[in-house]
C-alpha cells in the first residue's frame, strides 16, 4: 500500500494593502490533493517575521515558500515526491524564470541575473542549469523553495535581523547538520524581474548589503566569492587616485591591466548570453553586467557597518495571516 503524500503548506509574504495575489491564484492551481495542501498568506511589511509566524501556524510537514508576484507550474510539488522522500532532504528548490511575455526591458534584467560574470554559481537561481543534484545556498531562491516544517522550527526558522540572505544562512546550518539541499532545475516558478531601472540597481545594492550582514553573522568560507565586487569598487577608487595623480608610465599600465582584462571578459559573456537572450538583449545588458559589480560592491560595503535589528531595518509591525479557501 503506497504512502499518501504529504501535507505541504504554502506560505506566501505580501504586503498589507496587496488586494490580488498573483501566488495565490497560481498556488490553487497546483496538482495536489486539497485535503494535503493548505495557503497561508502571511501579511506584513518585514518578509522574514512574516515568514516565521505562518511557519509556527502551519500544519504541513513540508513548507513551500514563494513571494507574492512568484508563479509555480501545476505540477511543481508532483515534481519532487521522489526527492522529498528522502529523508536526509531537507529542502529543494529550483529557479526562477523571467517569463517570455515580459517586457523587454525585464528580459534584459533577466540576462544579467543568468550570467556567469554577473552572479556566478547564484546565476542557477535566474536559468535552469544542470541537472538535478545536491547543491549549496548560493544555487536556492526563497521565493520557490520547498523545505521541511520540523528542521526549519528546529532551526529557529529564519534569522529576523536578516533581509535579504535569512534563508542562506539558514541553508548553511542545515548543510552544517548533515542535512541535504536539492537542486532542481526544471522544478521552477514565472516571476517578472524588477520593472525600472532604479528598481533592479536598488535591488542589487540590497543583494550586496544583505550578502554582507549575512557574513557578518553566520561567516562561511561560501562566502568569499561575494568580496569580489566590493574589492572591485576598491579597485576602481584606487584607480582614479592614480590617474588623478597622474603616475608615472609603468605603474599606470599596472594598476590598467586589470581593468582591461576585466573589460575582455564583459565582451565575453556579452558574446556567450547571445546564445540564449539574442543579440540585442545581450548588447543591452552589456553595461549592466558591470554596474551589477558596482553596485552590488556598494551595497556590501554598507552592510559591513549597518545596525542588524531584529525584523530588518524598520520598526516591527503585526503579521496578519490568512488562511486561503482552496
Amino acid at each position: 500500500m503506497s504512502q499518501p503524500l504529504p501535507r505541504i503548506s504554502v506560505i506566501i509574504a505580501a504586503p498589507p494593502a496587496m488586494a490580488e495575489i498573483q501566488a495565490v491564484a497560481a498556488a490553487r492551481k497546483l496538482d495536489y490533493p486539497a485535503d494535503r495542501l493548505e495557503i497561508i498568506v502571511a501579511r506584513g511589511r518585514q518578509p522574514s517575521v512574516q515568514r516565521n509566524a505562518a511557519l509556527r501556524a502551519a500544519r504541513g510537514e513540508w513548507i513551500y515558500f514563494l513571494d507574492d508576484d512568484a508563479l509555480p507550474l501545476p505540477n511543481n510539488l508532483q515534481r519532487v515526491q521522489k526527492i522529498i522522500a528522502e529523508p536526509q532532504v531537507a529542502m529543494v528548490g529550483g529557479p526562477n524564470l523571467c517569463p517570455p511575455t515580459a517586457p523587454f526591458l525585464e528580459q534584459v534584467f533577466a540576462t544579467v541575473l543568468a550570467s556567469w560574470l554577473a552572479f556566478g554559481p547564484s546565476r542557477a537561481r535566474y536559468t535552469p542549469v544542470g541537472s538535478v543534484r545536491d547543491t549549496g545556498e548560493k544555487e536556492l531562491i526563497l521565493c520557490n523553495t520547498l523545505a521541511r516544517r520540523d528542521v526549519l522550527l528546529e532551526l529557529g526558522g529564519f534569522n529576523e535581523a536578516l533581509y535579504p540572505n535569512e534563508e542562506n544562512a539558514l541553508m548553511d546550518e542545515m548543510q552544517k547538520r548533515g542535512l541535504r539541499l536539492v537542486y532542481d532545475p526544471e522544478f521552477f516558478v514565472h516571476r517578472r524581474p524588477r520593472r525600472t531601472l532604479n528598481s533592479f540597481l536598488k535591488m542589487l545594492r540590497t543583494y550586496g548589503r544583505g550578502r554582507a550582514e549575512q557574513f557578518r553573522l553566520h561567516p562561511t568560507p561560501g562566502s568569499a566569492l561575494n568580496f569580489v565586487p566590493p574589492l572591485f569598487c576598491l579597485y576602481l577608487v584606487v584607480f582614479e587616485v592614480a590617474i588623478y595623480f597622474n603616475l608615472s608610465n609603468p605603474l599606470r599600465v599596472i594598476i590598467t591591466v586589470p581593468l582591461l582584462i576585466y573589460f575582455v571578459a564583459t565582451i565575453l559573456q556579452t558574446l556567450a548570453s547571445m546564445k540564449n537572450a539574442g543579440v540585442v538583449r545581450a548588447l543591452f545588458a552589456w553595461p549592466l553586467l558591470m554596474a551589477s559589480h558596482v553596485f552590488y560592491g556598494l551595497g556590501f560595503w554598507r552592510g559591513l557597518f549597518t545596525q542588524l535589528k531584529s525584523g530588518g531595518n524598520q520598526p516591527r509591525t503585526e503579521v496578519v495571516l490568512e488562511n486561503i479557501t482552496l
